[in-house]
């Protein structure tokens, strides 16, 4: 492995363990110029490394955290790394490409950050599952909410597709 690779794999897992380690601490109080803080739903997480839509769940979440906090000098490259780690090169050069066509992020399909994501499995085969991620945009009973279907690799884990559901 080339020392650019280990680099790269180690700051997207650093990453992760970072934010899934924020994401199962209670939120502290502050306040922020545009963001509201929020205290924790949940307590406790836990996952599985080898469960291919518990992998959908932590990228996302992981992302979306380093999407969302675009004021952090380390939150782009995090973001980075992230899509380095988790999506196969094909899809890596998928998501550019819409990204280049649509000047929208391309793992989120839109300009902005959701508020809230959640990831569910919707099947497998042919070597591949099938996750559903649905973001919402907003808080309360209207809130825009937007699915992405992800396609993941079971050997490998990475996600090789990405395709907004209409």
């Amino acid at each position: 492995m080339t020392v650019r690779k280990r680099k790269t794999l180690l700051t997207a897992v650093a990453l992760t363990a970072g934010l899934t380690l924020a994401a199962v601490t209670p939120a502290l109080a502050g306040t922020g110029a545009s963001h509201t803080t929020r205290a924790a739903a949940v307590s406790t997480a836990q996952g599985d490394p080898r469960d291919v839509t518990q992998r959908v769940a932590d990228f996302y979440g992981a992302y979306i955290d380093a999407v969302w906090d675009g004021e952090d000098p380390s939150a782009a490259a995090g973001a980075k790394a992230l899509r380095a780690f988790y999506l196969s090169p094909a899809a890596q050069r998928h998501v550019a490409a819409y990204e280049a066509k649509n000047h929208a992020d391309g793992i989120l399909f839109a300009q902005n950050v959701p508020v809230k994501w959640k990831v569910a499995y919707t099947g497998s085969g042919a070597g591949h599952a099938t996750s559903r991620v649905t973001l919402t945009w907003s808080d309360g009973a209207g809130a825009e909410v937007s699915k992405i279907d992800v396609l993941s690799d079971l050997k490998t884990r990475r996600i090789t597709d990405l395709k907004p559901v209409n």
